[in-house]
């Protein structure tokens, strides 16, 4: 038992290593005071003011932040709908085949996804007149259609596991549908929707190459800057760039594990 227990902490140390030690020389060369990551020649925060002083860089951050954002929200309140059709309608006309559409985004690639919507965007310039150019609108158009798929699984899977007897009871005594869904239904699934939001959230910051076939002049993401930076090779500037980053998503989920531990304190107590 013992033997098992040490090779099983023995693969779980291999992978543990094989995933962080890169992102900890990474933090690490973020400091390096030399534009060569091969030479270490001095610890120094000169890549960081780089970093603040490069517009283009913190363009494309703030502007994949507010298209993610929009397209969270978006994607949340469209696979809200999603997942309660799925989940509360039971077998309707046409289910299997909204059911496929609405799952279609988890296991396409994202490449057939781009140019699909690439060619959908063309057609629509073409036949009516909009949109006139791709931007800022086209991309946040499209990481709202691949992200709501996500969202839609999330909250059918909460909804499965729904208690309905709450919303019975309100219905019993009076309350109309709306206040119901207001007042018992979302609240509950709120946790889900939080979940959904973050995960589209996320998707939509990381993504490349839907938004390279969906952009166009002057709406560059974070992601497509960066990658094409790496084409003339890794700086200490993309370095603490990645940096920032992690300690931001670090900071967060320690104030979500701290949230969380108090809401299970007053629980309990």
């Amino acid at each position: 038992m013992s033997r098992r227990l040490g090779r099983l902490g023995l693969f779980l140390g291999v992978g543990y290593a094989f995933l962080y030690i890169p992102i900890a020389l990474l933090v690490v060369l973020s400091f390096n005071d030399s534009r060569l990551i091969t030479v270490w020649s001095g610890f120094s925060f000169r890549w960081y003011v780089a970093l603040w002083n490069n517009e283009r860089l913190i363009d494309a951050a703030l502007l994949s932040l507010r298209i993610a954002a929009v397209a969270a929200t978006g994607a949340t309140v469209i696979g809200m709908a999603a997942g309660f059709a799925l989940a509360r309608f039971g077998a309707f006309r046409g289910r299997g085949l909204f059911g496929a559409m609405v799952a279609a985004p988890l296991v396409m690639p994202e490449v057939i996804t781009g140019l699909s919507l690439l060619l959908l965007f063309v057609a629509l310039a073409e036949s009516v007149g909009w949109p006139a150019e791709r931007g800022v609108t086209t991309v946040t158009i499209a990481h709202i259609t691949f992200a709501t798929a996500y969202v839609a699984v999330v909250v059918q899977s909460r909804l499965a596991d729904f208690d309905r007897s709450l919303e019975e009871a309100a219905l019993d005594l009076g309350a109309r549908p709306w206040k119901v869904f207001l007042l018992i239904t979302l609240p509950l699934i709120a946790p889900a929707l939080a979940s959904g939001w973050l995960l589209a959230f996320t998707l939509s910051l990381d993504d490349l190459v839907i938004a390279s076939f969906t952009s166009g002049p002057g709406a560059s993401t974070l992601p497509m800057v960066i990658f094409s930076a790496l084409r003339l090779g890794l700086t200490p500037e993309l370095f603490a760039l990645a940096t920032v980053i992690i300690v931001v998503v670090s900071l967060g989920l320690l104030v979500a594990l701290k949230l969380g531990r108090v809401a299970s304190a007053r629980v309990g107590g």
